[in-house]
């Protein structure tokens, strides 16, 4: 309790002393002269050191803090008695201070806490004794700041530190009050100070109010104290002519209080304030237009350079980076500092470049430049991975822009410190890697989940910053982007959050890399070739538990068929992503499909003759597995080849050629494997080929004279396929174009334009946007083409009657087809002889064209619809899916348009054939008809219920097909219009459900159980909670179907689906049992 009440009357002490000294501050501020101003404050300062003393004299109850005042005074050889006002004061308070300091240790030593009392359940923790009040918290902090103002910063030279001047106005009237005296004096006074503060810092509650507001202060002091400029004669020291006042010992003294004040401060807080204590530029070097801005001022060079030392110190150690970078943009609203001005931080760019060019740039003070980097790189690359998101942006701006600087700067230790540690993670997997991964267990974590989250962020936000990548960066990348492509696909199984930056970074690589070299690196990854390393066939990408991936060793497959089956299908399933990879990228997919097809033209010629040597030596050979493995592998990569050229074509062939110079590549690629194959290339592909250089010089696209110096290079092709194709009507196309490229247009004969009309389809007549909406995709090489390549002879003597009459004989008119110059009936007529044209992209553009105008109802097209279903009709029977798809649509849209004529029609197609038939219909052909009234009966919508029986009529009696892919079929159809009935099915559900259980506990073929399971599913799904209503009777005998196939199907679809319609009836029950609940009231007037 003694020790209680002596700090209690220290701190009133203190108040009694800075009472009245901050009431004649105040009064002085208001003074209207400077002199009366510093007379008023040393006078209240006198008073006040009086007033003090003679309490300690008259109250005995100060007798106590008297007597630690007298003993700490004798110990102090800086409180002497002087005649310096303002010293006095500073020595009063800074003896009070040392009392408050040593009370409280005091207080601290002698306590010992209570145990914790079990009863109560997180009771608060009682407070220590040594615990400050708010009150006398203020009051220390006040006399700190009395002791910087009047006992340390008044002794600091110019330069050194914040100026009093610049502060508050107490401070700049403090300035002509106190009187340094001699520089030995003034010395040995601060010395004084700082030796104190630094004592009053151990304890931590009075340190921790010294550090947060007097740091700058006190390491301003210690550096003049430690490091001030002296030169020696003898034993003195005279700085600027006059004698230092301090001995050596106390100058280490000052060394070691000033390094153990650096490493104990929070790092960020003692970077900012040697930034602020190295000063301003210097002068005339900062005039740069800024002038409201307040500047530093320039510090003295001994000080710069000290400062320069210890804040590369702060860098090279751990975590010195992320301290540098904090104690820079603190100051600008990031970190604790953060807030409303956290905002205007991020926007605060060149700040962080700045930070930039201050950690790539080697300081003077290491070692190396290989020292430096060791140290630093390894920091810089954990700023890429900060998730505090306050200041997450401003921090990977500033690694993101050090990374590229010391990639242009110093491209060697780029790849050695940062690069290499970057990718690690990736290339620790790769094929060729140094770790023995098969000596690895089967699922050994070779990649855990953050190193790998870690690596893919860190590449990604690199990459994407840089917009001028250099060749460096790319090539230091280019080993892991196999492992990249690899995880990009694994993510495409599954969600993950890294599927996208993986993305991005495939993209910027194909991007900023050259053509030459994207497109090596595309084979690469296909597969083909190139020098891209895969991931270990040891290793696998497995689901990680925080939405990432990790690579593990995988087990081992003993069964060979197993093991091929499982690469096959990676394979595959990896050219599917290239190409839909390839899908997002501008022009690229059509060069590297240029490329594949360059590929093989070179081997089109020497296919056969390659086979039969592949034959013989696998004959003579008496290893034959190896020898025919060797001879094999260059037919393997072209039917890889081959195969990748038709996935490019269906998948992404509406996009694939993006301008005029890719379209005539291609061309020209194809002439040349005709010219090479000797007839191979069939004559369907060259008339595509040549339809396309017909359709750009007919006016598809405005030709510039680039674009005729491109067409010229397929003027000597098409004259070697005028001389050598066996074909008369390509021989002719062949050399009418050449006529035409070699004019520029001027002479275009009329098979020219012919060839333009069925590359590009027909317009209607008069209307400016008629025409198919979108060009059809070319086929794939690998489809077999019609047998006849030339019309027959009433289609080409009938386009003779209705050919175009241009203005000029020879000349192909500008801008439209020649087919929207002809009147309406005349365009028809073309579109129904182009639906029989043998020439398969003809043949479906005119479908397509005809079932726009259906949907259009175009008046011409509506009087002849019996002629239009009987060409749809006829379409259904064509083997190419291209062909009948669009007569699929057609039947639809005229079904929609005109149901009582053409419903019954389809009906007895889909039946057994149409009327009069001797056979049946082919039960591929009946599905496509089913296909046709499936799409018809969504079209319908509720109106379909009008043709409900005779529907549901056929469709069971295609349940009982002897065919089972027309039974699958047909219960297919049956599901969807029990989908659109809803509640109109009535009665009839009782025979729909008979038929479905018999079927799944008779039928033997698994895909029919299936489709008849799924019937289930869309019949639930379609009625919703309606179903309890609909099938009421039907229900039960629904659910003991679905138990059965549930627990004693073996079929693993058709469970599937049983388990979906069960989840389907167990939500509708729920909510049928269980509504949801409203929030609503109903208040009801009454009149």
């Amino acid at each position: 309790m003694a020790q209680a009440s002596t700090l209690r009357r220290a701190t009133e002490a203190l108040e009694l002393l800075l009472r009245l000294g901050s009431a004649g501050a105040a009064g002085t501020a208001s003074g209207p002269l400077q002199a009366t101003q510093s007379a008023a404050l040393l006078e209240s300062l006198t008073s006040r050191v009086a007033a003090l003393e003679e309490k300690f004299s008259q109250d005995p109850q100060w007798d106590e803090l008297r007597r630690l005042k007298a003993e700490i005074r004798e110990e102090a050889w800086w409180a002497a008695p002087c005649q310096d006002t303002s010293w006095t004061f500073t020595a009063q308070v800074l003896l009070l201070l040392l009392c408050v300091k040593r009370c409280m240790v005091l207080l601290a030593a002698g306590y010992c806490p209570p145990p914790p009392d079990p009863t109560v359940a997180e009771a608060a923790l009682p407070l220590s004794p040594d615990t400050l009040s708010v009150s006398q918290e203020r009051t220390v902090q006040a006399a700190l700041q009395l002791v910087a103002t009047l006992g340390l910063c008044p002794y600091l030279w110019p330069g050194v530190g914040l100026p009093l001047g610049h502060r508050t106005e107490f401070s700049t009237l403090v300035q002509h009050v106190v009187s340094p005296g001699s520089i030995s004096s003034a010395m040995r006074r601060l010395y004084a100070s700082c030796t104190i503060l630094l004592e009053i810092t151990q304890h931590p509650s009075l340190g921790s109010l010294v550090l947060t507001r007097h740091l700058g202060d006190l390491l301003a002091g210690l550096c003049q104290l430690a490091f001030g400029p002296m030169r020696r004669k003898g034993d003195q020291a005279k700085p600027q002519g006059e004698l230092m006042g301090l001995t050596e010992e106390e100058r280490a003294r000052c060394r070691d209080a000033l390094q153990g004040l650096l490493d104990r401060v929070y790092q960020p807080l003692v970077v900012r304030e040697l930034l602020i204590l190295q000063g301003g530029p210097k002068q005339g070097s900062y005039s740069n237009g800024r002038e409201g801005e307040h500047h530093l001022a320039p510090a003295p060079s001994w000080l710069r350079r000290l400062c320069g030392q210890l804040l590369s110190k702060r860098l090279m150690r751990p975590g010195g980076v992320q301290a540098v970078v904090r104690g820079i943009l603190e100051g600008a609203g990031a970190g604790a500092a953060g807030g409303s001005g956290a905002e205007a931080a991020v926007a605060d760019w060149r700040k962080c470049d700045s930070v930039a060019r201050i950690l790539s740039s080697c300081p003077q003070q290491s070692l190396s430049l290989e020292d430096y980097y060791q140290h630093v790189c390894p920091q810089i690359l954990q700023l890429l991975l900060i998730q505090d998101q306050l200041v997450a942006q401003q921090f990977q701006r500033v690694a993101v822009t050090t990374v590229l600087t010391i990639a242009r700067e110093h491209p060697r230790q780029a790849e050695k410190y940062l690069l290499g540690p970057m990718l690690e993670p990736l290339l620790r997997c790769l094929e060729g890697a140094a770790l023995p991964l098969e000596d690895l267990p089967a699922g050994t974590v070779v990649v855990k989940e953050e190193e790998l989250t870690g690596c893919v962020e860190a590449i990604f936000k690199v990459c994407v910053a840089d917009h001028e990548p250099s060749v460096m960066l790319l090539g230091s990348l280019r080993p892991a982007l196999g492992a990249i492509f690899s995880l990009f696909c694994f993510t495409k199984q599954n969600v993950s959050f890294l599927r996208a930056p993986c993305q991005e970074i495939l993209l910027w690589f194909l991007e900023k890399s050259g053509r030459e070299a994207a497109l090596s690196d595309l084979e690469g990854l296909a597969r083909l070739g190139g020098g891209i390393r895969i991931l270990h066939p040891f290793c696998q990408f497995r689901v990680a538990s925080e939405g990432g991936a990790v690579i593990a060793i995988k087990e081992a497959v003993r069964d060979e068929e197993e093991a091929l089956y499982q690469k096959v299908t990676s394979e595959q399933w990896q050219l599917e992503q290239l190409v839909d990879l390839l899908s997002r990228s501008q022009g690229l997919a059509g060069d590297f499909f240029l490329h594949c097809l360059k590929a093989l033209t070179h081997v089109a010629g020497r296919g056969a003759s390659q086979m039969e040597s592949v034959s013989l030596s696998c004959e003579r050979s008496v290893n034959l597995e190896p020898g025919c493995n060797r001879s094999l592998e260059p037919q393997e990569r072209q039917l890889h080849v081959l195969q990748l050229v038709a996935m490019l074509c269906e998948s992404v062939s509406d996009a694939l050629f993006t301008d005029v110079s890719q379209v005539v590549e291609f061309v020209a690629v194809t002439l040349q494997r005709a010219c090479v194959s000797g007839g191979v290339v069939e004559a369907q592909t060259l008339s595509m080929a040549m339809g396309l250089v017909a359709a750009l010089l007919g006016g598809a696209v405005q030709l510039k004279s680039a674009d005729f110096a491109a067409l010229k290079r397929l003027v000597p092709l098409l004259e070697e396929v005028c001389r050598g194709h066996p074909e008369p009507v390509i021989q002719e196309l062949a050399a009418d174009l050449r006529m035409t490229i070699c004019t520029h247009g001027a002479f275009s004969p009329e098979s020219v334009c012919l060839a333009a009309r069925s590359t590009l389809g027909r317009r209607d007549a008069g209307k400016a946007e008629a025409g198919v909406g979108q060009d059809p995709p070319e086929r794939p090489e690998g489809k077999a083409p019609e047998p006849n390549a030339t019309l027959p002879q009433r289609h080409a003597e009938s386009r003779a009657a209705v050919g175009p009459a241009p203005a000029t004989p020879g000349r192909l008119p500008a801008g439209p087809l020649v087919a929207d110059c002809l009147p309406g009936s005349q365009a028809l007529q073309e579109l129904l002889l182009s639906a029989y044209d043998p020439d398969i992209p003809s043949r479906a553009a005119a479908l397509r064209s005809l079932s726009r105008l259906i949907e259009q109802r175009d008046p011409e097209a509506l009087k002849i619809r019996e002629k239009l279903l009987q060409v749809f009709v006829e379409g259904l029977d064509h083997e190419d899916s291209f062909v009948y798809l669009s007569a699929i649509q057609g039947v639809a849209l005229l079904s929609d348009a005109f149901p009582k004529e053409v419903l019954p029609s389809l009906l007895a197609q889909y039946q057994s054939g149409p009327p009069g038939a001797e056979e049946a219909r082919p039960a591929e052909a009946r599905m496509k008809v089913g296909e046709a009234l499936t799409r018809t009966t969504r079209a319908l919508g509720d109106l379909v219920f009008a043709y409900r029986d005779r529907l549901i009529h056929v469709f069971l009696q295609g349940a009982k097909d002897p065919d089972a892919a027309l039974r699958a079929s047909s219960l297919s159809n049956l599901g969807e219009l029990c989908q659109v009935l809803r509640f109109q099915l009535g009665s009839v559900v009782h025979e729909v459900t008979l038929c479905l259980a018999t079927i799944v506990k008779s039928d033997g073929e698994a895909g029919v159980r299936r489709a008849a399971v799924h019937v289930v599913v869309l019949l639930l799904r379609g009625l919703g909670e309606s179903a309890t209503e609909v099938l009421r009777d039907s229900l039960l005998d629904l659910y003991r179907l679905l138990k059965f196939v549930a627990q004693h199907e073996r079929d693993e679809v058709a469970v599937l689906h049983a388990q979906l319609a069960l989840e389907e009836l167990d939500a509708i029950m729920m909510r049928l049992l269980f509504p949801p609940q409203s929030l609503e009231k109903k208040i009801v007037v009454l009149p």
